[in-house]
């Protein structure tokens, strides 16, 4: 229940682009949406120090002042906000119900926005150097590293596709990986191989990241797995391409989803359950960008909205 002791409108899970923007149009549309904050607060685009490809902003926004915006934008619309993670969800015929911090919240529709982490190494500095010369983004960050050499950590189809993409902008991409063949489908490792700005490092992983003076990425530090071999290597930006893993665990029991946990929709942001929809990176393993999470926010909102006000029409039966 809420503090009023009533069910809700809308709760909307995560404030990435994905879950503000459908905040925004929730709260627009007079739906008093509840935003539930979850443990990375504004997803992954507050680790991005430059967006550039955000379209309304031609100098460039900061990541987090993007999020920042929004989540003031949803506010003035009345968007409620609650730093809660949601730790179970149980769909219901009339309201659906999400256990948050030990207590039940109940809502009529739910708006999964939840989004996907990427998998990072672990290393000592890794916080420190997000947004610093280290990222899970090339489309995001690869235009940030003209002529400059950049490494790429990884061996799957993302990491040869990153390479790839990053040889339009670096001067060499150095694709790092930790056995002697890549596990990509042979059209993208042999396009890997086969670019002469990419050059394969093999049974190798990254051990430390390396700052400048001004706590900027000016190499990593590698060690060879078989030979023990350790080295240096001269790169401005540390591309991680080793995976993203969906934000869904809570949602998994009632929701389908593909192999690799993303939440599959129907027809516009609709999921299998009437009342719960999804959106942003949550449900989409290629494109991840904000701007396409944004335009998911906004067609769950009014899925959302056009789906409730179905419900309370006098030819429907009342929900609770």
């Amino acid at each position: 229940m809420d503090r009023n002791g009533s069910i809700e409108n809308v709760i909307i899970v995560g404030t990435g682009c994905a879950g503000l923007t459908a905040a925004i149009y929730a709260a627009r549309a007079n739906l008093s949406p509840l935003v539930l904050e979850g443990r990375e607060p504004g997803g992954q685009l507050t680790t991005t120090t430059q967006v550039e490809n955000f379209p309304g902003f031609p100098e460039g926004v900061d990541g987090p002042q993007l999020i920042m915006n929004m989540h003031r934008q949803a506010e003035k619309f009345g968007a409620r906000f609650q730093y809660s993670e949601v730790d179970e969800f149980e769909p219901g015929t009339d309201y659906h119900r999400l256990k948050v911090d030990g207590e039940w919240l109940e809502a009529k529709s739910v708006i999964v926005a939840s989004g996907a982490s990427a998998k990072w190494l672990g290393l000592s500095n890794e916080k420190a150097m997000k947004g610093h010369g280290l990222t899970s983004c090339a489309t995001c960050d690869g235009a940030f590293y003209r002529n400059v050499p950049v490494c790429v950590v990884g061996g799957g189809d993302t990491a040869c596709e990153e390479a790839i993409f990053l040889t339009k902008f670096a001067s060499q991409v150095y694709l790092i990986h930790r056995r002697d063949s890549f596990r990509a489908s042979a059209i993208l490792a042999t396009r890997a191989l086969n670019h002469p700005k990419i050059t394969p490092i093999w049974n190798t992983a990254v051990t430390e990241y390396l700052p400048d003076d001004r706590g900027e990425m000016h190499g990593v530090k590698l060690k060879n797995l078989e030979t023990k071999e350790e080295s240096t290597l001269e790169v401005k930006c540390a591309f991680i391409a080793i995976g993203h893993t969906p934000n869904t665990a809570p949602f998994r029991s009632w929701l389908p989803t593909d192999k690799n946990g993303y939440l599959l929709k129907k027809d516009g942001s609709f999921t299998e359950i009437p009342g719960v929809f999804a959106a942003g990176d949550v449900v989409d393993p290629y494109y991840r960008q904000a701007v396409t999470a944004a335009g998911q926010g906004c067609m769950a909102a009014m899925d959302a909205e056009r789906y409730l006000a179905h419900q309370d029409s006098p030819h429907h039966p009342q929900t609770a």
